[in-house]
């Protein structure tokens, strides 16, 4: 039959729903993540301190094994300085995996010219960020939330004493503090990835946009005599965070801790900045002067 005899009509049925659209680039997204071996093998290194410390929290709440290992009983304490250690050691893993999945999600894409035949299909822009946004907090979540808060639970199941209503509160400061830093890391590692098409070298971007401006935040310090420079440094800034957010006291020099408004409204800007990036840099199309 001829193409002219053939009555073409669009299509009727049922469609998929908007806010399910961006799902199925977070699923494939992820399958892309975990197809490599290297993102496996970080996975597995950023688990083995839980392992220790869990064996930690069952010798801490075993009067037997605490009293043959340590005498001095404030060696073993699991208290909110324990979970703090907890939190920044897989936060900073995540920061390693983040550093290598990031690219793998986007830079692809923008390097094969991917983006105009993605956009093409029914899901805006929004959408597709969203979808690798969730890949990417989905992955590092599982070495943050998922195996902090589980030593929080273990540690209320093995305590003999009422522990874990008495401190709903380092729970909570978990679960926020994780979020917080996933979801920055994911928008960082998604606007550096926007930016550098090759993935060697957004990896290498990412860890330069957390460290470089720490150098320049002390070198501004030492010659203005200040300690706002700080709030350039990821590493104290967020540290910070996650002592307020676990209610653990500040040690070392007091002079040093920053307001709380001035850490809030670093972390906005930051993530106003990253928005910024994704919005100049995935377009539907590219404008090539020549």
């Amino acid at each position: 039959m001829s193409v002219f005899l053939h009555e073409y009509q669009p299509y009727s049925g049922r469609t998929t729903p908007l806010w399910t659209r961006p799902l199925v680039l977070a699923r494939y997204g992820l399958a892309e993540a975990w197809s490599s071996k290297i993102t496996v093998g970080l996975f597995v290194l950023s688990l083995l301190p839980c392992i220790v410390e869990t064996v930690f929290i069952y010798v801490a709440d075993n009067p037997v094994a605490r009293m043959l290992i340590a005498r001095d009983n404030s060696v073993l304490a699991i208290n909110e300085k324990f979970f703090l250690n907890v939190l920044e050691t897989q936060c900073w893993f995540a920061l390693v995996l983040a550093s290598w999945v990031a690219p793998r999600l986007l830079s692809f894409d923008l390097a094969d010219s991917a983006l105009p035949i993605l956009l093409s299909h029914p899901i805006s822009r929004f959408g597709y960020l969203a979808g690798k946004f969730i890949a990417v907090f989905l992955m590092l979540a599982y070495i943050t939330v998922i195996p902090c808060l589980s030593l929080f639970v273990y540690q209320g199941y093995a305590s003999s004493q009422p522990w874990m209503m008495a401190h709903l509160g380092v729970a909570f400061g978990i679960f926020a503090g994780s979020v917080l830093w996933v979801a920055l890391l994911s928008l960082v590692g998604l606007a550096v990835s926007s930016w550098v098409k090759w993935r060697v070298i957004a990896t290498g971007a990412i860890f330069a946009v957390m460290f470089v401006p720490a150098g320049v935040g002390g070198i501004a310090d030492a010659i203005l005599r200040t300690r706002w420079g700080l709030l350039l440094n990821v590493p104290v800034v967020m540290t910070e965070v996650w002592m307020r957010l676990l209610g653990v006291p500040p040690y070392g020099l007091r002079r040093f801790w920053l307001p709380s408004g001035a850490i809030a409204a670093v972390l906005v800007v930051a993530g106003l900045l990253c928005v910024a990036v994704l919005n100049a840099r995935i377009r539907a199309r590219e404008v090539v002067r020549g």
